[in-house]
């Protein structure tokens, strides 16, 4: 099996990384000044204008959708696993650089969704301006009222009535809804609450301005606000017409399963960005940082610091590029237990690294003056994203049972 990128995903990687370094590493400061000036305007979700002006430079340079193929040009995008390598540079830099090439979630799971079960019309009004980065959009499935890592417990309610769906229920977690431009969407629910378990559900398309939907707050993850931010959102009689629809009723869970599977590659390899920054950190701050009378770098406890979090990258990577080629070889379903591992992995290594960068930078590193905290914050948050490590497990083992 070969992991490596394709020669054409080789100079993919190569602009995004001179990308990376002419544009989106200098822009960081000024990103997180911009905000926190958005803040005390109190437009907390507001992007920042820097990032409009990283994304028309990334769209310049070809760097733009990279994680699916063009409406307008069916060669344009690359493979699961030649994206996959991409997307790790851009993990590096994980607020600014996906969303500044448009291959931000939940977006990307969105615009996916509508790739493969959209109707034409469907297409037209949100998949084209969500590719053209016009728009944002939100994926509602979670709930607070149940335990959502059985998917199957989804109380939300879509209700046909003549010619359109009515929906009532509470969503939340629902990333993206509180960014402004953010217009439609995808919602979870339950149509048949008498059909087997995994037919129940169907997905709806609903505008963020519809009557009845109601955003009660954003959410934060360990105090700290995404710029798209987590919404908190009720849904009360909210009338939708029955083309709505995303595929057919029923097809809820199947279509999630389809929707998450690329998706979880996408984020397991922005930890391993997440985690590469983070070892690059803890390097630099060994050798800079003075104790007992020589740099960091020479105490042993440091060194295995380093030693170990350089094995697990290696190895979560291999793991997640082989996750990546069977989905390209066999499909999501297919590829099922693989992704599941990495689901696991992938977060859990750069839980791991950027907790010994963040001990390595001593009381710096819980501080904002170094960006750690942030990114373990959202590294631990992806242990629930998707799907909790439990569940992952779970299915991991059921198959190794099912061997003997």
């Amino acid at each position: 099996m070969d992991l490596g990128p394709s020669t054409r995903a080789q100079d993919y990687v190569a602009r995004t990384r001179d990308f990376l370094d002419e544009f989106v590493y200098p822009a960081e400061p000024v990103y997180a000044q911009q905000r926190r000036e958005l803040a005390d305007q109190g437009r907390l979700h507001e992007l920042p204008g820097v990032v409009e002006e990283l994304k028309i430079a990334a769209r310049e340079r070809g760097l733009w959708n990279l994680f699916l193929p063009d409406s307008t040009d069916p060669e344009h995008g690359l493979s699961v696993l030649d994206y996959a390598h991409v997307a790790e540079w851009t993990g590096r830099s994980v607020e600014i650089a996906p969303e500044a090439f448009n291959c931000s979630a939940p977006d990307t799971g969105n615009m996916e969704v509508l790739h493969m079960f959209g109707t034409p019309e469907q297409q037209q009004r949100w998949l084209q301006p969500l590719l053209d980065g016009r728009i944002r959009s939100g994926f509602a499935m979670t709930e607070p009222d149940v335990a959502s890592s059985d998917a199957t417990n989804i109380s939300t309610r879509i209700e046909r009535d003549g010619d359109h769906y009515v929906i009532n229920g509470r969503k939340w977690w629902t990333t993206g809804a509180m960014d402004p431009r953010c217009e439609v969407l995808i919602v979870m629910g339950k149509t048949d609450p008498e059909a087997e378990a995994h037919r129940q559900q169907s997905m709806v398309l609903v505008p963020m301005d519809t009557p009845g939907v109601v955003v009660h707050r954003s959410l934060p993850v360990f105090g700290y606000h995404d710029q798209h931010g987590h919404g908190e959102i009720e849904f009360r009689d909210v009338r939708v017409p029955a083309s709505h629809l995303i595929g057919k009723e029923g097809a809820g869970f199947a279509i999630a399963q389809a929707r998450l599977g690329p998706g979880r590659i996408h984020h397991c390899m922005r930890m391993i960005g997440i985690s590469e920054r983070a070892l690059d950190m803890m390097v630099a701050r060994a050798k800079k940082r003075v104790a007992f009378g020589g740099p960091l770098s020479d105490q042993g406890v440091v060194r295995e610091a380093i030693a170990l979090s350089r094995i697990e990258i290696e190895q979560a990577r291999l793991l997640t590029l082989k996750a990546a080629a069977l989905i390209d070889a066999v499909g999501a379903k297919g590829a099922r237990t693989e992704i599941a591992a990495i689901k696991v992995v992938a977060p859990r290594v750069a839980c791991d690294v950027v907790d010994r960068a963040i001990q390595i930078h001593g009381g710096a590193g819980v501080s904002d003056d170094f960006p750690l905290a942030a990114m373990y914050a959202g590294a631990r948050s992806l242990r629930l994203a998707d799907g909790p490590d439990e569940v992952h497990l779970r299915d991991i083992a059921r198959v190794e049972l099912k061997r003997t």
